[in-house]
């Protein structure tokens, strides 16, 4: 049975019960959200000052209740992959939506959709569709798409991964080799690319940074050989974020310590955002810990994981004649132990984090909701119970076990001021 939202007289529902993730505290207070403007509102402004009174009021009997989650690489999931664009781009944009509903049900209300190293051409035809959601703000289409990540094709070869080394590209001279291959209209300050990530030792990426940032494209560093006087010297030219740290860049080394070594700067402004596969395949916990303690303000938590996320096991195609081995969480590619991306869920991520690093929950929370926010340029947008900030809202049933296993379990997704998935529904939502 899907959710049919009730447009009733105001559209606001207060959440009443719970505590809610603020700031570093858990705070027992009330919260009350607009259907109408997807927004959270001044409770004590609508009721004193309008005398406006709730049409529904949702008691959380002591859930958790935080921001929606948001993946900034994200590759794919329950059988789409934003890479595969068949013929008929009708059939994409179907599969599209289905994903949005599907991943608004594991607690994403928002993510960069990301595509790995393609051919121009590839990067042309699916970018269009892969933009911030913009103005239509529609609860009922599931998770929102905050602007496309493009992860390469300017990478090392020798640190590529599952990137295949026959569509890398070389040293770019100028912006306007970037603009050709990934399309100069899907690079203005509009265009639905927000992120790329590169590595800064090849020639000529480091000077195309800061036009990408005066555009509004965040940087990232990563798929790199990149030395620490490299990496620091990308993050002065703007680079603000670490793609998938430890995993495809050069090791920490004591005389050379490498991207890892900007972490311990001093200067706040030069310390980076950073994504961290959690999905206890991709890292060590002890290494995921050693990262958070080293700046826990820069943490992000990330999934990469792949269309095969949310199937069963099996070999799956993919593009550009590669192949890949699932088996549960693990990804490989067909013939190799070369991990391929992850089959985890964000909340997996979430809760294994919670379980290795025995943080708090706000802590926990903060890694991915507040830090990517801030790291995308919406901080008091999305990420936050602020006020005025976009109603995106998950009620998490928070678990400790007596093996010190801790896990965290969405039980109800708000988006936009709407419920959109209620675990307890016989239809599980959307």
């Amino acid at each position: 049975m899907a959710i049919s939202p009730e447009r009733s007289r105001t559209g606001i529902t207060r959440l009443t019960g719970g505590r809610l993730v603020k700031g570093k505290e858990l705070v027992e207070e009330d919260l009350w959200v607009s259907s109408v403007t997807g927004k959270i509102l001044r409770s004590q402004e609508v009721f004193y000052e309008h005398q406006v009174t709730p049409d529904k009021t949702v008691d959380l009997k002591g859930k958790v209740l935080c921001p929606g989650f948001i993946d900034v690489q994200f590759n794919g999931a329950f059988g789409f992959d934003f890479s595969m664009l068949p013929e008929d781009v009708s059939l994409y944009q179907k599969g599209l939506k289905r994903l949005n509903r599907q991943l608004v049900k594991t607690g994403v209300t928002s993510y960069l959709p990301t595509l790995p190293s393609q051919k121009p051409e590839i990067y042309h035809r699916s970018l269009p569709y892969l933009g911030p959601s913009g103005a239509r703000r529609d609860p009922l289409e599931g998770s929102e798409s905050l602007g496309a990540h493009c992860e390469g094709p300017f990478i090392s070869p020798s640190k590529n991964g599952i990137h295949s080394r026959e569509v890398l590209r070389d040293a770019p001279n100028g912006f306007a080799d970037l603009e050709a291959c990934y399309g100069e209209q899907n690079m203005s300050t509009e265009g639905p690319v927000r992120m790329i990530t590169a590595a800064p030792e090849i020639d000529g990426v480091r000077t195309c940074i800061p036009e990408a940032v005066r555009r509004g494209i965040r940087f990232a560093i990563g798929h790199t050989e990149s030395n620490y006087e490299q990496a620091t010297d990308a993050i002065h030219q703007g680079a603000t974020m670490i793609t998938h740290l430890f995993n495809a860049m050069r090791p920490l080394h004591h005389r050379d310590p490498g991207i890892f070594g900007v972490l311990g700067k001093a200067e706040g402004n030069e310390r980076p955002y950073f994504g961290v596969i959690s999905d206890g395949i991709h890292l060590h916990p002890t290494t995921v810990k050693i990262a958070w303690n080293a700046h826990p303000d820069g943490f992000i938590l990330v999934t990469d994981a792949m269309y095969t996320a949310g199937q069963p096991d099996g070999v799956y195609d993919w593009t550009n004649g590669d192949r890949w081995v699932k088996k549960g969480s693990l990804l490989t590619r067909e013939g190799s132990d070369t991990i391929a991306g992850s089959s985890a869920t964000l909340i997996e991520c979430v809760s294994n984090f919670w379980t290795w690093s025995h943080a708090s929950i706000p802590e926990v929370v903060r890694a991915v909701t507040a830090a990517p926010a801030e790291m995308l340029g919406l901080r008091g947008v999305k990420g936050t119970l602020d006020a005025d900030a976009d109603a995106d809202l998950l009620v998490l049933d928070a678990r400790e076990s007596e093996d010190g296993t801790r896990s965290l379990k969405v039980e109800q997704v708000y988006k936009f001021g709407t419920l959109v998935y209620d675990d307890s529904d016989e239809g599980g939502g959307l």
